[in-house]
Parts: C-alpha cells; structure tokens; sequence
C-alpha cells in the first residue's frame, strides 16, 4: 500500500479507515482508556482547519479586553497606551465544546492615515481572513461616523456579523445597547467584556454564525494551483522576488481596483507549473506606514497564512537575522503551514558573513530544521526556479500519512530503545498512538503517565529520521491513561 495515500474525511474518525478505526479503538479499550476520551482526542487532532472570528471595531471599545476574555486568558495585552503592539494576532478559543480562531484588530490603533482609514484597513484585513465577525461597539458613546464606516464594509463583504454592545455593565446600560439597533445589524448583543457579563449569550450567538468547519480555502479543485505565501518582513525584497517570478509569464493579475490595502492574488508560471501567489496587494505596492507598520504586517501575513497551503519565508542575508524573521516563521508554524525559507541576496555574501549566517541560522532558526532551505536573488533571479522542488518537497512532508499498524511497530521499537527516564520513580510509556490528520500531520499518543517535553521533542525528531516529513511542522498531543476504577 503507498504510504501516502490521503484517506478521506467522511467517517469522521480523523483520517483513519474504518477497518483502521475499529482495530484501533480495540487496542484502546484492551489498554484501559475510556472509549469516549480517545474519540475525542481523535476528533480534537484529526480536525481540519478551524473556523475564524475576526474582532473589528474603532479604538477603545475594548476588543481585546473581549478577546482575553473569549480565549480565557489575558494572552492578548491590554495596555492604556492605544496603539500596542504585540507579536501574536490569532489565538485559539473553545465554547461549549467546539474550537475556533480568533482574530485580534486591536493591536494598532494610531491615528497614522487618519483613525477611519487605519481602522478600516484593519478591518479589511480580518474580514478577508474571517468566516464570521464580531463587531465591537461602545454603548456608551453610541454609533459614530466610523462605526457606520465600519458596517459598510461589513455589508461588502457579505460574513455573517455579531454586533456587540460593550461597556453595558448593569440594566442602565440596556437602553443604551438598543440604540445600537440603527446600524442595521440586527440584535446587539450587550456585554461588559471587562466583568465579563454577558460574553456567554455572545458567544452562543457566534457559535451559530461560524460555520461547523470552514470551506477549505485550499485545494477546493482537485489539480487546482497550490497556494503560496510569501511573507517576510517589510523591506526583505518580497516584491523583487514576486515580479521576478511573475517577469512577463504572469498569467493573471488580478488588480482589484481600489488602494493599496486589496488583497491581491496572482497566477504565477513557475518551473512549468500554475501556483497561485495569496496576498501579494503589500507585496506589490508597499503600505507606507511608520507608527503600527510591524503589526499591520503581522495582521497582513495571518490573513495570507490563513489562505495559504505553503508558505515561503523570504530573509534577508545581508542582515543579521532577526526577532522579526524568527517571528514570522513562527507565524507560518504555528498556523500549520507548509515551510520553505528561501534565503535573499545570497549573491552578496563574503566568505566572513557567510560563516556567521550559518551559526545564526543553526541559533535562530535550529527550530526549523526541517524546513527546505533555497538561496535565492531577487535581483538577479538566480536559483529561483529550486523554489518549486522545495514547495513540492514541502507541501508532499505536510500531506503525509503513516497508517496507524506501521506507526505502531515504530513506537514499540523506539520506546524499547529509548525509554522514557524515570521521574518520581515512575516511568511513563507510550501504549499507541495514531496519526488522525494530515495539513500539517496531527499525531495522538496514548500513554501511561505524563510524556516532559523532551521526550516528546525526541519522539517528533525520530519521527521526521524515520518517515520523512520534510518541510512541515508535526502536531503531538499526548492522552494520558485515567487511573481505572477512579471515577472521572
């Protein structure tokens, strides 16, 4: 049987066949795991991608104090000083069961091309990303001229939309919430995301505006093109690199008439191929931006991540690498994409720097070893066509499938090899395990007591050693064994 072959979705087991199915939950109840736990760390792991919430709105209505409170965790930095930036846009959330992402706009709040513009450009950006959206108004100071801005680009875009009335602290403020029915977005839903009253309601609402699972932004035609991302930092020469590629074979470009902040996206011709580049609007024409730029451009690569089937991140050798680089490959890894890090300027290196890029490269970029790598210049157009076995290396490693009879003969060597040290004079085993998806690859083990994260790093290395898996991050979540008799 080939080993790769992409089982289908239907049966709602992940991706494992019946017959693969059954045979496994036999091994599960043989080892003393309740039937109902190992069906939901199937589910959990063999989901495909989540839906997303984007959180809109102008500054100071309190979006993020509303998504620390939908992710439950003050993740998000509320600060007085409107205009924070931080390095994470997207978190993940959970109500009543199901799981979903979300999409934070409240990071960047300056009054740098005037309030309505940068907040519709936020705006934009999260609801090209979004499958549904919450719009955050105060209701203490009633709808203004930017929310009403706000509700046209909503009506635009055609996603299902909750209106949330914030600031509503007690039964006084309930009035002030109806007003807010003149936008024209049907009910308000009035919350106090600071005290946390009334989220609830909200989030019921929200769970009937997201879809169950989201369409597959990705590989909707069989044999359509693949999509790439191109990200990097501002300035890397992601536009150089683009027209390069694109040069005269460009098939479509898509010029979406309107400003800089349209995504655009572009057939490219490369290595006898059709690929669609997502996103490329920043690429093309740069958004000139001082206050806020790093966190428009972090907004920007989610919204392209979250289209995309592959990305390729695009660094500077010229420079030292830097925070933001590995931020931006950390970006594309937790999103569960693909990687290929295509290296720029590669023609410029002295022997000297070409040394020390190695030894950063091995320090800020050791966690992703496994990414293809590709030495490129956008000026010249040297080694631009190796990008094309290094997306299809990476993106053959993301749609991967061990069947779950194989993978456990490897884990029974391994753990015979290489137990796991003792700790407090137990020693957790690995009982079996199972791959339950694929886009990136998603693996459950079940084990005996708590696996440290060593082991598990160790277990992932000798996963890629022995099966593969180039260019592609791997999930691991580990079940471990109820003690029998105990009642949960």
């Amino acid at each position: 049987m080939n080993e790769q072959t992409h089982v289908g979705d239907e049966h709602g087991h992940g991706e494992l066949g019946g017959a693969e199915y059954a045979e496994f939950m036999e091994l599960a109840e043989q080892e003393g795991f309740d039937v109902e736990d190992v069906e939901g760390a199937l589910d959990e792991a063999g989901h495909g991608p989540l839906p997303v919430l984007a959180v809109v709105g102008r500054p100071n209505v309190g979006k993020s104090t509303l998504v620390n409170r939908i992710i439950g965790r003050r993740e998000a930095v509320v600060e007085d000083r409107p205009g924070v930036t931080r390095d994470r846009v997207t978190y993940e959330a959970e109500w009543a069961g199901r799981r979903f992402k979300v999409v934070d706009t409240g990071g960047w709040e300056q009054d740098v091309l005037g309030i309505d513009a940068s907040v519709a450009a936020q705006a934009e950006f999260a609801i090209e990303a979004a499958d549904a959206v919450v719009f955050v108004v105060d209701a203490t100071v009633g709808a203004t001229d930017t929310d009403e801005a706000v509700v046209k680009l909503l009506r635009k875009a055609g996603k299902p939309v909750v209106l949330c009335a914030n600031k509503v602290d007690g039964p006084s403020g309930e009035a002030d919430a109806a007003m807010l029915w003149s936008l024209g977005l049907g009910e308000p839903h009035p919350v106090s995301a600071l005290h946390g009253r009334g989220t609830g309601d909200l989030l019921d609402e929200v769970l009937r505006a997201l879809p169950e699972a989201p369409p597959q932004r990705f590989g909707t035609a069989l044999g359509g093109p693949r999509r790439v991302a191109l990200i990097g930092r501002p300035n890397v020469g992601k536009s150089s690199l683009l027209n390069k590629i694109a040069g005269e074979e460009r098939v479509v470009v898509n010029e979406m008439a309107g400003t800089t902040r349209d995504p655009v996206d572009e057939l490219v011709e490369l290595g006898g191929k059709t690929w669609k580049f997502v996103d490329t609007a920043g690429i093309r024409r740069r958004v000139h931006l001082t206050e806020g730029a790093d966190y428009y451009a972090s907004l920007r690569t989610a919204a392209a991540l979250e289209k995309a089937e592959v990305a390729i991140v695009l660094i500077d050798v010229s420079e030292s690498i830097s925070v933001q680089d590995t931020r931006i490959v950390s970006m594309a890894v937790d999103a569960g994409r693909a990687l290929v890090l295509a290296f720029n300027k590669w023609d410029t290196l002295d022997e000297e720097r070409r040394h020390y890029l190695e030894r950063e490269i091995e320090t800020d970029l050791g966690q992703v070893k496994w990414a293809p790598r590709v030495n490129v210049s956008a000026r010249t157009g040297r080694h631009v066509e190796k990008l094309v076995p290094a997306i299809e290396t990476a993106l053959a490693g993301w749609e991967t499938r061990v069947p779950t009879g194989r993978l456990n003969a490897f884990l029974g060597e391994l753990v015979a090899a290489h137990p796991h040290p003792i700790r407090g004079g137990k020693q957790p085993r690995i009982l079996f395990g199972t791959q339950a998806g694929t886009r990136p690859p998603r693996f459950v083990l079940f084990a005996s007591g708590f696996l440290e994260a060593g082991y598990r790093r160790f277990i992932e290395r000798r996963l890629r050693e022995e099966f593969g898996f180039e260019g592609t991050p791997i999930h691991i979540s580990v079940r471990v064994r109820e003690k029998r008799g105990r009642t949960k």
